[in-house]
């Protein structure tokens, strides 16, 4: 038996998807179109190659990232329910959202690479980048559509990249505006009424936390947002949090597949992301220089803004 390792399905926070979403009713009603407005996964790192420059130019943040653990981590978000945990039931229901997602194009891909800020390289200067006019992408944001009753029309934004503003990896849930809203809400905040977030933070300082409005206390009529924490090194102090490996590796040895890629998924994952892979070598498209420590190029937000998938509040 074959036992194909993606490290983010053994991360505690990715394991807890299925129970947060199964396991309680407040979530069962509003998973879906008519309350969620899009979903973004995201993964960042507030360094470069750090010496893996010669590896990672063969293959690029997409390959790297993007095509295995993000589109993992979304299809645990937008799958129906199992009729189990086992292990093929699980990958029956990650493999109907796969082959409900069109492949890549273009149009809905935006691709940069890192450059010189101060003392920071960029990432051609890297020693072990050896093509210096490597086309190679460092940053990579993608939006996807799960054609289905359930998700048609909410953008599912895959978001990966080194050398940004700081390191983290979390699932971000953004809901739509509160319809009909009344003035006397809608005039309490500075700004109007912010959309209601959850948020599912992988890494680090793992936590799940929802982003509400809640009255500010005074004699006064104002509202804020603010957030409802689930943090673990909090609520947990007594327990420690296995490494993914580590759980992984148990898993194989027990023969438990649960939490491994199957052969369909992993066929069905490449047909969303070769086409387009193709036409960035082909094209020869040249990714979008964003400085050592920014957010990433303008195009990301440019993409964002044409799908309705505001970038992240920094709480």
């Amino acid at each position: 038996e074959i036992f194909r390792i993606d490290h983010y399905l053994g991360k505690e926070l990715v394991m807890n998807l299925l129970v947060l979403r199964f396991a309680n009713v407040c979530f069962q009603g509003i998973w879906n179109r008519q309350y969620i407005k899009n979903v973004q996964v995201i993964f960042k790192e507030d360094f470069g190659t750090q010496g893996r420059g010669g590896y990672f130019d063969e293959y690029g943040i997409i390959r790297d990232v993007l095509q295995n653990h993000l589109l993992q981590v979304m299809a645990l978000v937008a799958m129906e329910q199992p009729l189990s945990f086992s292990a093929g039931d699980i990958r029956a229901e990650k493999l109907k959202v796969l082959k409900c997602v069109q492949p890549l194009t273009l149009d809905t891909l935006c691709t940069g690479q890192y450059v010189r800020c101060g003392n920071s390289p960029g990432y051609l200067e890297e020693p072990t980048v050896v093509d210096k006019q490597s086309r190679t992408e460092t940053f990579a944001a993608a939006v996807l559509h799960v054609h289905n009753p359930r998700w048609e029309g909410v953008p599912f934004v895959l978001k990966a990249g080194k050398a940004l503003t700081d390191r983290k990896a979390e699932v971000r849930i953004q809901f739509h505006n509160v319809p009909g809203v009344i003035s006397d809400l809608a005039n309490s905040c500075p700004g109007g009424l912010p959309a209601n977030e959850l948020v599912v933070r992988l890494q680090p300082e793992e936590t799940i936390y929802w982003k509400v409005q809640n009255k500010v206390p005074g004699l006064g009529f104002e509202t804020n947002q603010i957030r409802m924490d689930l943090l673990y090194a909090t609520k947990f102090q007594q327990r420690k949090l296995p490494e993914a490996y580590e759980r992984l590796l148990l898993d194989v040895l027990a023969g438990q597949s649960s939490n491994f890629v199957s052969a369909e998924e992993l066929i069905h994952s490449w047909a969303i992301f070769t086409p387009v892979l193709h036409q960035l070598r082909e094209e020869k498209v040249v990714p979008e220089p964003y400085p050592y420590g920014s957010r990433g190029p303008p195009g990301a937000d440019e993409l964002a803004s044409r799908f309705g998938t505001a970038a992240p509040t920094p709480h």
